[in-house]
């Protein structure tokens, strides 16, 4: 997360790092970006790890209290949480190592936490790219829909989904470890020598095509036909789901694509740019902040992804009543406690097939 510039100080090849390498020059030094960053980051990952936490628990809670997971999207909503959940559980590790400049977890914990942490985001992405396949099976094939969006289909095209995110994150597993270097110990990748370069770049393609591109045209491609299909059809929501298609669409561009076009400009800034100390700072900078921006998608994905859905909302809203308002109302008497237990127990019928999460 906020490792890179430690790694510049001592590896031209870090994935995380742009490199500033002139025989005759001095070292390229980066005191003023890593201040920065253990005084501007640590708040906000800190608050992005509070709301992230808060948002997806309260999406497992409701998915397996109330759904009862026998539809395909609630699966996949199910599996989007627990990838943001384990992007979460690494947090904290990053905001210890930014905030004191230090890793100290040793060298183990350095190739457990890197791989969750890639292993999540990976995740994260290939889940987001089921739920928008689902979306435009249920809407424009609805008849082929009833047939493959089964509880079997789900399970397995879920399990696929952890292999090939575990396969993108595999590189992370084996090449991050636990550093020393003249002033610091710090955890970053430790790749080949000779073989920096080309590691550090395909890195960057990587997460260019599957955190970007690939998602991206998926969306692009099952949206249209989801919209086209809704304004054929005489539904009354037709418009409101268009709306959030559009806002799904908008907000992962924005959060992902600044993050991702500085770490494509980082690993090929040799090629493109001037090879100088100030543009090395320059990018990271640019790092740290759509870092920030990028890494709170996981606090967004339960509100685009599951409160947006009526029937989400109306079994949170009844969660809220038994197991909140009802135990503040013994104890503040214009709380309306059993009475609106009374009102809010009658919950929508499990038996009602729901045709898309968009509606």
């Amino acid at each position: 997360m906020a490792f890179h510039i430690n790694e510049s100080k001592n590896m031209a090849e870090s994935v995380e790092t742009t490199t500033y390498e002139y025989e005759w020059a001095t070292p390229c030094e980066k005191v003023s970006i890593k201040e920065l960053g253990s005084w501007l980051l640590p708040p906000l990952y800190s608050l992005v790890f509070i709301i992230g936490l808060l948002g997806n628990m309260v999406v497992v809670l409701i998915l397996i209290k109330y759904r009862k997971l026998q539809i395909m999207a609630n699966i996949y909503l199910l599996n989007l949480a627990i990838s943001d959940l384990l992007f979460l559980f690494t947090v904290p590790f990053w905001i210890h190592y930014v905030m004191w400049n230090e890793w100290g977890f040793g060298h183990h914990m350095c190739k457990v936490i890197s791989g969750f942490y890639y292993l999540a985001l990976y995740s994260e992405i290939f889940f987001i790219i089921l739920l928008t396949i689902d979306r435009y099976l249920a809407i424009v094939h609805a008849v082929f829909a009833l047939r493959t969006r089964t509880v079997t289909f789900a399970t397995i095209t879920s399990i696929i989904t952890w292999a090939l995110a575990g396969l993108a994150a595999f590189p992370e597993f084996i090449f991050y470890e636990s550093q020393d270097n003249i002033e610091e110990h710090f955890c970053g990748p430790h790749y080949p020598e000779g073989e920096e370069d080309s590691w550090k770049r395909f890195h960057a393609l990587r997460m260019n095509i599957f955190g970007l591109a690939l998602p991206l045209l998926i969306m692009v491609i099952c949206y249209s036909g989801i919209i086209k299909t809704l304004l054929k059809c005489p539904n009354k929501k037709k418009h409101k789901a268009i709306r959030l298609i559009f806002v799904v669409m908008i907000v992962f561009f924005i959060f992902w694509t600044p993050y991702n076009l500085v770490l494509l400009l980082s690993a090929f800034h040799s090629t493109f740019l001037e090879n100088s100390c100030q543009q090395s700072k320059h990018l990271d900078l640019a790092r740290q902040v759509t870092e920030v921006i990028a890494y709170t998608h996981c606090c967004i994905n339960p509100i685009i992804y599951a409160f947006v859905g009526e029937r989400f909302r109306k079994h949170l809203r009844l969660f809220f009543h038994r197991h909140v308002t009802i135990y503040l109302g013994k104890y503040i008497p214009f709380l309306p406690g059993e009475k609106l237990e009374r009102t809010s127990s009658v919950s929508p019928s499990t038996g009602e097939q729901e045709v898309s999460v968009v509606f």
